[in-house]
């Protein structure tokens, strides 16, 4: 067992409603979830919900467990396969005012 700590991250983005089940459909696949592994990325969960402005968001959620998170972000993004999967999925979503993609939480409470 690793002596690292765990990073855990939660993200939020719109979602464009139109783009839901083709969305829900391409994460049903294996996606790039190898490559998440290798990465260091592990319990990643991405939840939908509308709220009452009427638009719909996702809230993601994952823990990191490497040991150098900038490299491994680094070689992630830099994977073909991955800039493939981003290619498809980014159209599909609407980052929030002033923002170009996902944008990282704030985590205010754990209970281990």
């Amino acid at each position: 067992m690793s002596d690292t700590p765990v990073r855990r991250f939660g993200l939020v983005i719109g979602i464009r409603q139109e783009c839901i089940d083709e969305y829900r459909s391409v994460h049903n696949g294996p996606g790039v979830r190898d490559l998440l592994t290798d990465a260091g990325i592990r319990n990643f969960n991405i939840f939908l919900q509308q709220l009452p402005d009427g638009e719909y968001y996702e809230f993601a959620y994952y823990e990191y467990v490497g040991n150098d998170y900038e490299t491994d972000m680094t070689a992630l993004n830099a994977h073909p396969r991955n800039r493939e999967w981003l290619a498809l999925c980014d159209p599909m979503q609407v980052p929030l005012p002033g923002q170009q993609s996902w944008i990282e939480m704030e985590q205010i409470y754990f209970n281990p």
